[in-house]
């Protein structure tokens, strides 16, 4: 009985240090990992961290207030239509400062909207542009005047006057009230919505 203890007791011994043996090849494979890891983990943390610095909060923006426009092209989305945007396929967006895309020349060139920020979108179904101005307190019945004439249906909404046109696959929309200018030019892509909930954003 002794002997066939011993044996175990060795046998034990000898699987134990296989163990070891094993942990330690483990570990030294495992080394070359960790700075990846690390790597991995911070790249991970940041971009969580940036994208809820960039993605627009569900509250509105309100009219006339000093400093509450949006200054950077999330603001102008609520976060469900800001995805909509982004993971539409093919879809960049090129921020700017840019004229209002419009046909409506003649309106801009009275008004000369001061842009705060235009937002222009590309994807594989068309584009979408966006302007954010200011504009004269007045702008919202001088554009109800002079647009049905260029064949846009005007009418109020809220505290605002909306004027829309659409002429085959291109949509123009150009919104005015308080001082602020809302214009959106879509061709031949029309995200569900999209006008009313920017504007939304804007007049609350």
């Amino acid at each position: 009985m002794a002997r066939v203890g011993g044996r175990n007791a060795a046998f034990a011994w000898v699987v134990g240090v296989g163990c070891l043996a094993i942990l330690g090849v483990l570990a030294a494979l495992a080394l070359p990992l960790i700075p990846a890891s690390m790597t991995w983990f911070g790249t991970t943390v940041d971009t969580a961290q940036g994208t809820s610095q960039t993605a627009p909060t569900s509250a509105p923006v309100a009219a006339g207030e000093e400093g509450a426009l949006p200054t950077e092209c999330p603001a102008l989305y609520d976060e469900a239509l800001w995805a909509t945007m982004r993971f539409t396929r093919g879809a960049v967006l090129t921020p700017s400062k840019d004229a209002p895309v419009t046909t409506a020349t003649a309106l801009v060139s009275a008004l000369s909207p001061d842009v705060q920020l235009t937002c222009f979108w590309h994807a594989d179904a068309g584009t979408v542009s966006t302007t954010l101005a200011t504009v004269p307190p007045d702008a919202g019945a001088i554009a109800a005047a002079a647009l049905p004439g260029s064949g846009f249906t005007c009418e109020s909404v809220d505290e605002r006057t909306r004027c829309t046109r659409t002429d085959g696959d291109l949509t123009e929309t150009i919104e005015a009230g308080g001082g602020l200018w809302l214009s959106t030019s879509e061709s031949a892509w029309h995200p569900a919505g999209y006008v009313s909930r920017t504007g939304d954003r804007i007049w609350g």
